[in-house]
C-alpha cells in the first residue's frame, strides 16, 4: 500500500466569494476519505511599479512610478520605490495615476503626505454636519521634495484625485493628460431590516484651492508631456504666487 496523500478539488467556486475551497483527502490507495475546507484569504498586491529613467538633452535621471490602486500596501511600497530612485539620484519624479479608480481615501491621504511639508492642506471635507468639515493637514517633513509630474486621465478618480490636487495645490507638481473623472463625494452605507443597504451622501472633499472635484474633476496643466525645464519654471512661479498671496 502506498502511503502518498491524494487530493481531489470538489468545488473550486468563484475566487472573489468568501466561501471555503472544499477538497477530498485520501491517505493511500485505500485509506479513509475525509473532506476539508480552506478558508480562502484575500492577499494584497503591490500596487506600485516602478523604474528609473533618463530624459531630456542631458539625460537627467527620472523616476517613474505608476500607482495602480490605493490599497493598503500603497504608503509602504511607495516609501520604498522613492528611497531606491533617490539612493540612484533622481532629480525628477513621474507619478503615474492613470487609470487608477482610486481604493482606500486614506490610504490616498497617506501616500499624499509624503510629498508635502508639514502644515500643508491635503485635502477639506466640507458637509451639513459641522464634524464634516475640516481639513486633513499633513503632519511630518516632506519624504520626497523633487519635482512632480502626475500622469492623469479620464479614469483618474476618487483617492487618486485627492493625491493629484494636493501635490498640484502645493506647488510640489504639474498635472499632465487628460480632465480627471470628479469623483469627490463622502458617503455612509446603512443596512435596512431586509438585508439591503442604503447609500447615503454625507459630505464632499474640496481641493486645498478650493475646488469641489465631484462632478468637475481636475484640470490637466499641459495636455502633452511637458519639457523639464517647463516643469521647473511652472512650479517655481507657483510658489512665488503662493508666497506673495500669502503675504498679502
Amino acid at each position: 500500500m502506498s502511503s502518498y496523500l491524494s487530493m481531489d478539488l470538489i468545488s473550486r467556486g468563484n475566487l472573489h466569494l468568501k466561501y471555503p475551497l472544499c477538497y477530498k483527502v485520501r491517505h493511500g490507495d485505500c485509506g479513509l476519505v475525509h473532506s476539508i475546507k480552506i478558508q480562502r484569504q484575500n492577499v494584497a498586491r503591490t500596487p506600485i511599479f516602478y523604474r528609473l529613467d533618463k530624459m531630456g538633452e542631458g539625460n537627467v535621471p527620472v523616476g517613474y512610478v505608476h500607482i495602480k490602486e490605493f490599497n493598503a500596501l500603497a504608503r509602504k511600497d511607495l516609501i520604498i520605490a522613492l528611497k531606491n530612485l533617490l539612493d540612484y539620484g533622481v532629480s525628477y519624479l513621474v507619478l503615474d495615476l492613470r487609470d487608477n479608480l482610486g481604493g482606500l481615501v486614506q490610504a490616498g491621504i497617506e501616500v499624499a503626505k509624503l510629498f508635502l511639508g508639514k502644515g500643508e492642506t491635503v485635502i477639506y471635507t466640507a458637509g451639513r454636519d459641522t464634524e464634516m468639515q475640516k481639513a486633513i493637514i499633513a503632519d511630518t517633513p516632506p519624504f520626497f521634495s523633487r519635482p512632480i509630474i502626475v500622469l492623469v486621465n479620464n479614469r483618474t478618480a476618487s483617492a487618486s484625485e485627492i493625491v493629484a490636487s494636493a501635490l498640484h495645490d502645493n506647488c510640489k507638481a504639474v498635472i499632465v493628460g487628460e480632465r480627471t473623472y470628479g469623483k469627490g463625494l463622502i458617503q455612509s452605507v446603512y443596512e435596512l431590516f431586509d438585508g439591503s443597504g442604503l447609500v447615503v451622501t454625507i459630505g464632499k472633499y474640496v481641493t486645498t484651492n478650493h475646488m469641489d472635484i465631484n462632478g468637475n474633476g481636475i484640470e490637466p496643466d499641459f495636455s502633452r508631456f511637458p519639457a523639464l525645464n517647463d516643469v521647473s519654471n511652472y512650479l517655481s512661479q507657483c510658489q512665488m504666487q503662493r508666497v506673495g498671496s500669502v503675504q498679502v
